[in-house]
């Protein structure tokens, strides 16, 4: 039996938090996103646990009287807010846990979203559908079972995701890349991405055989996405030189992302998605 994405007392944890947005996002937000836009209907829909940092204009002072809850109003004109999962199933997710790491990752944040009332898209690439909506928080079984079905192939497109998924979007929200960007194009992918006005957040998933191959030896790699094969001869200075050079690439690509004006959250898929690296995703801001 599959083990499920995300543990129940983490679950428990994130129905604390929300989405650490940096911009001034378009449309008229969901219940729980703090903005200087204020929903225009009067259509009351739901009730939520009041957390800090949450308009006190809509808590229920009533209910507070009589029944000492501190609960805010949410509004049905406050859906607004679409938080897009761009998740890679590339060939090379498929290697060292990376795919199932970034399914958990996906959810982590599609749950928060979804407890706020936000509509979640979730975008897959580069052979998955174009687009799977889900919303409200009965819509988070339904995402997990979606993550939990991803199949890793193909050659990581970043670029032609973007385009798809900017070609295809309304209102300014929330986009949210997780992807290993084993390709040489992912510089591009990136500045393009928030160029509408979304917020976006790259989780950049980096398995340490990545960065610091076990191999040695004289060897014939294959690339996992083309299929060419390239003949090396691995001695530990080779290696040292190459984890130099990985290393550096990571650097290039978290200054890249911060140039941007995005945020950028490293994740190694041997740790585990807990509340341990929840605590460090609020502390870097990607969760509040």
């Amino acid at each position: 039996m599959t083990a499920p994405l995300l543990p129940p007392e983490l679950l428990e944890r994130l129905a604390r938090l929300q989405l650490g947005t940096r911009r001034r996002l378009g449309g008229s937000f969901t219940g729980d996103h703090t903005s200087r836009q204020r929903g225009t209907s009067l259509d009351f829909a739901d009730y939520r646990e009041y957390h800090p940092g949450d308009d006190f204009r809509r808590i229920d002072y009533n209910l507070l009287a009589r029944l000492d809850q501190l609960v805010v109003k949410l509004f049905e004109s406050d859906d607004d807010l679409t938080v897009r999962l761009l998740v890679d199933t590339s060939a090379s997710m498929a290697l060292h846990g990376k795919l199932r790491c970034a399914s958990q990752v996906a959810a982590v944040f599609g749950f928060v979203s979804l407890l706020r009332r936000d509509v979640v898209e979730l975008w897959s690439f580069p052979d998955g559908p174009p687009r799977r909506r889900f919303r409200g928080h009965g819509g988070s079984g339904a995402l997990f079972d979606a993550l939990s079905s991803l199949q890793p192939g193909g050659h990581t497109d970043v670029p032609a995701a973007a385009g798809a998924l900017l070609a295809g979007r309304g209102v300014a929200g929330c986009t949210i890349l997780v992807s290993d960007l084993l390709t040489p194009d992912w510089e591009p992918a990136l500045r393009r991405l928030p160029s509408r006005g979304d917020d976006l957040l790259v989780v950049h998933v980096v398995a340490i055989p990545d960065i610091e191959p076990e191999l040695v030896g004289d060897l014939d790699l294959v690339d996992v996405e083309t299929g060419a094969r390239v003949a090396v001869s691995l001695s530990a200075d080779a290696r040292r030189h190459y984890r130099r050079h990985a290393e550096a690439w990571i650097d290039r690509v978290r200054a890249a992302t911060m140039r941007s004006g995005a945020g950028y959250v490293r994740v190694d898929p041997t740790d585990p998605v807990d509340a341990t690296l929840v605590a460090a995703w609020q502390r870097q801001g990607a969760l509040r």
